[in-house]
């Protein structure tokens, strides 16, 4: 029998998922050992009985054969939530390509134990005449800090701790001898940390159409009849998606069940926490990158003990480790924030319906634009599909204008407002509705070059320009380096070196002088970088403090201002020149999405798309609210070019501090992908016709793209080498991924890292 090897961290606490030790698996014991398992072994020089969890299996161990030990037991207790967590993350290792302590360190959302919180009171155990009694014994001692506590004790029954500790100045110690004495009783009393700041509301109760009725109730009666399924809600901005998801949650509620909700960003946590927290009260919490370990420590702490039942928040709220998970929803699905940027890189989406999978959960994504991806699917049966093709309410799709920038500066407009959004920005100011505009760009985010000469100014340890900024300042947006900018070009000296600049301060300061007395609320990377910030900027805009919110794509994903009339896009084809095959889709997102901030209340909202290719077809549909319309005309193109969904591709990023040595171990990883090819090939021969005729056409349907240089070829002083692989079954990819992994790992690399990334958001 083959022998097998189990990776074991024993006790699992946080902070010491990097150390791991290899046990041997007896036979008896194989068909029950597993990732996620907990198994009982021998620990240390004295064999100590210790628990652990199996993270990883294999069939081979690194160690000498006579110094490795076996595993007693398995743990019968079946799979606890710490369990169910690493069988995530073994899932994450094995999907997407990663080190099996990075995938525990994204599953496990704390690192390290913290320190409960806890309330102290003193409670006083005597009364009247013995109070008095012992008084009068500490005045006549002379024990005035013991007087003094009792004195206090007499006027209230209960006292806080830290109270009695200030305030009257009395030591620990006096306290815990008048304890001993029996005058009184000292209690602690845990509490957590709450990252919660809402005030409680009376929500206001809608009353759900008849199309949302249909989807809570189809969800609802799928799951009660044992048959949990992934769901996409397609519904237009404005159609109520959100009092589905409400709707679902509140009936999983009633059935003992506990919700995720996902959202893109944390810039829209208040909002969809403020209307969670009206329906089902402090029962309700956050998870997100702003919170400190201690609030995350305690979220957690609370979700085990089932004494959350919704947790909300991005990404990283999914690996809540919810005993009883009822449903994860998924909303704004197409959102490339759903995509880890750092390995494993996951995506949340796909790893929601793994999670449910385990829990026998149900999965409900929902957006106004979904992705390719989720719609291709649903359009094949792999999800179920809803379509919300109405506004719910009195409320309106909005009225878009679609402005060529090219006629407005043949009219002599170089203003980076066309005369349409002019107009319009002033009827608003003069009505006292509210205006939003939108660009996607930050600061001053532009590059600086030599007009004589065409000199670009560029970081030194990146191949990318240098952005201007404020105070004549340089950055680079990918490692942080900064310059005061030069007086002169330093190639040719001349004095014409001038700034392209398009960014939010740009705009903030072109409406201070276009509008004189506009109230102004800039929201980007720069100006969100403290814990409350968004609520902050979100909350005065809400008030009315503000007549205009400048912002980058985080004011246009499902935020809901109904005063807002008026949503202006600005240079909205920027996004259409990135060399990556999702450009097009990217486009359609955000215009629609940003359209659809507008007239979500009573009064009609119209949308100004200024543009240099008012023809691009992902503009043209945007502009129309079409969104079956692009959709076709997109997945031809995917279909054609074999890109995800027609297809799978696997990104295989080399980095290097020479470029010589990643240049070489790229072509080596591409070469070894051709060998197996030719080697499977060729063993194929001694198989059945139809097993050869399969395993030839599967090779014959992979694509190996490069490799070549990254379109950024150096960040930070590192060197980047990419190359592709495109295949209709993703687990020939995932297959392909463990060969490279071994060659590498055979390799032992030094000075040289690999990541995988299977489709990718963004192209390398």
């Amino acid at each position: 029998m083959v022998k097998q090897y189990a990776d074991v961290i024993i006790d699992i606490s946080h902070d010491k998922v990097d150390r791991p030790f290899q046990y041997r698996i007896p036979p008896e014991l194989a068909g029950e050992v597993y990732p996620g398992v907990r198994v009982h072994v021998p620990f240390g020089k004295g064999n100590l009985d210790k628990a652990g969890y199996v993270v990883d299996i294999s069939g081979h161990t690194d160690y000498p054969e006579e110094k490795i030990k076996s595993i007693t037991a398995v743990d019968g207790k079946g799979i606890t939530a710490q369990g169910s967590q690493i069988q995530v993350a073994y899932w994450l290792k094995r999907q997407y390509g990663s080190t099996m302590i990075a995938a525990l360190k994204t599953v496990l959302p704390v690192k390290q134990k913290l320190k409960q919180l806890e309330h102290r009171k003193v409670t006083r155990c005597m009364e009247g005449e013995a109070l008095l009694e012992a008084l009068r014994q500490c005045e006549k001692k002379h024990q005035t800090a013991k007087a003094r506590v009792l004195q206090a004790l007499m006027t209230d029954e209960v006292l806080p701790y830290e109270l009695i500790r200030q305030k009257l100045n009395v030591a620990p110690a006096t306290l815990a001898a008048l304890e001993k004495q029996g005058c009184l009783k000292i209690e602690a009393e845990a509490y957590y940390r709450n990252p919660v700041k809402c005030a409680p509301g009376e929500e206001k109760r809608v009353i759900p159409s008849r199309t949302q009725q249909e989807i809570i109730e189809n969800v609802i009666g799928d799951y009660r009849a044992g048959k949990p399924g992934t769901y996409l809600v397609h519904g237009v901005t404005g159609s109520g998606k959100t009092e589905v998801y409400l709707g679902i949650i509140e009936q999983m509620i009633r059935m003992g069940k506990q919700a995720i909700m996902l959202i893109p960003e944390i810039a829209l946590t208040y909002q969809t926490l403020l209307r969670f927290y009206r329906r089902f009260g402090d029962r309700v919490s956050v998870i997100n990158s702003s919170l400190s370990q201690g609030e995350k420590y305690d979220q957690i702490r609370r979700a085990k003990a089932r004494e959350l039942d919704v947790i909300i928040g991005p990404r990283s709220a999914l690996f809540t480790p919810f005993p009883d998970l009822g449903v994860i929803i998924v909303d704004e699905e197409h959102e490339s924030s759903y995509k880890s940027e750092s390995m494993p890189k996951y995506h949340a989406r796909e790893t929601a319906v793994q999670i449910a999978s385990m829990h026998r959960a149900s999965v409900v994504l929902g957006s106004a634009t979904p992705s390719t991806e989720a719609y291709y699917r649903a359009k094949k049966g792999e999800y179920k599909l809803f379509e919300m093709t109405g506004r719910h309410g009195a409320s309106r799709l909005p009225r878009v204008y679609t402005i060529d920038l090219r006629e407005e500066l043949k009219q002599g407009n170089r203003s980076v407002f066309s005369r349409k959004l002019r107009e319009l920005i002033g009827r608003r100011l003069q009505a006292g509705e509210q205006s939003m505009l939108f660009l996607n760009r930050r600061g001053y985010a532009g590059f600086v070059s030599c007009r004589a000469c065409g000199h670009v100014m560029k970081c030194p340890h990146c191949d990318v320009s240098l952005s201007e900024h404020r105070g004549n300042m340089l950055l680079c947006h990918y490692c942080g380096y900064e310059e005061q900018r030069a007086a002169s070009c330093p190639v040719c000296g001349s004095k014409y070196l001038l700034g392209f600049k398009a960014g939010t301060e740009q705009i903030e300061e072109a409406l201070y002088k276009e509008f004189p007395g506009v109230r102004v609320l800039r929201m980007d990377a720069d100006t969100t970088k403290s814990k409350e910030s968004y609520e902050k900027i979100l909350s005065a805009f809400a008030d009315k403090r503000a007549d205009i919110l400048v912002g980058t794509q985080m004011i246009v994903k499902g935020h809901d201002f109904p005063d807002v009339t008026l949503v202006g896009v600005l240079a909205a084809d920027l996004s259409l020149n990135q060399n990556d095959y999702r450009a097009g889709e990217r486009t359609f997102q955000l215009l629609t999405q940003a359209a659809g901030r507008a007239g979500r209340g009573d009064k009609p909202g119209e949308v100004v798309i200024q543009t240099y290719q008012p023809e691009h077809y992902s503009i043209v549909h945007a502009a129309m609210q079409d969104y079956q319309g692009f959709y076709e005309e997109e997945i031809t193109y995917r279909e054609l070019m074999q890109y995800p969904p027609a297809a799978h591709m696997l990104a295989v990023l080399i980095t290097s501090r020479q470029q010589e040595q990643g240049e070489a171990l790229s072509r080596e990883m591409a070469a070894v992908i051709d060998a197996r090819m030719r080697a499977d090939g060729e063993s194929a021969g001694e198989d059945t016709a139809e097993t050869k005729a399969e395993t030839e056409k599967a090779w014959q349907r992979l694509q190996v793209i490069g490799p070549a240089e990254a379109s950024i070829s150096k960040i930070n002083d590192q060197y980047r080498h990419v190359f592709y692989i495109k295949h209709p079954d993703y687990q020939v990819l995932v297959r392909i991924k463990d060969i490279l992994e071994h060659f590498c790992k055979e390799k032992e690399l030094k000075n040289q890292t690999v990541q995988y990334d299977f489709d990718p958001m963004n192209t390398y």
